[in-house]
């Protein structure tokens, strides 16, 4: 998302890490034909770091997906947040969710973190959000090839960015 903000006089240009969150029954990744992880009920964050992100990110986008309510109560109503129903998160790093359309039909990833820098937040927040939620968040491969398979529960998918905080 380059311009959130236009004005006669002066654009604001926000820089975000990105997450889509995703409500599911089930979701695996393997790598290389073998099953790295699993999990159950829970969610699965694809998660996109930006070359101006910075660890000062994590904990806001942390504790919004573990309090996130977008599991159903006993009224079908979505009230309930991965930490009451006691679910399950697994985070795969995803550069690609920062792809960039505007002129051709080749998407241009120019925005994404360096690998150093991008493996070390993910790595970070994936840490963080197992703490919040009181269980080890179950990963990928940070730069490998994954197939991810999942049971997208609803379905329900939300996409979080860091910089959004205020709006």
């Amino acid at each position: 998302m380059e311009s959130l903000f236009l004005h006669p006089f002066y654009i604001v240009i926000l820089i975000i890490m990105r997450a889509l969150i995703q409500r599911v029954n089930h979701a695996s990744v393997a790598i290389s034909g073998k099953e790295k992880a699993a999990i159950g009920r829970g969610l699965l964050i694809l998660l996109g770091v930006e070359e101006e992100d910075t660890a000062e990110d994590i904990p806001w986008l942390t504790g919004k997906i573990s309090k996130l309510r977008i599991f159903e109560d006993e009224n079908g109503q979505m009230n309930l947040s991965v930490l009451d129903v006691g679910g399950e998160v697994m985070v795969i790093s995803q550069f690609t969710l920062h792809a960039k359309t505007k002129k051709g039909t080749r998407p241009s990833y120019s925005k994404a973190a360096a690998p150093d820098q991008a493996r070390e937040l993910y790595e970070t927040f994936a840490r963080q959000l197992g703490d919040e939620v009181g269980k080890e968040a179950q990963t990928g491969e940070f730069g490998a090839y994954m197939k991810v398979a999942l049971e997208n529960d609803g379905p329900v998918t939300i996409m979080i960015d860091s910089k959004n905080k205020n709006l």
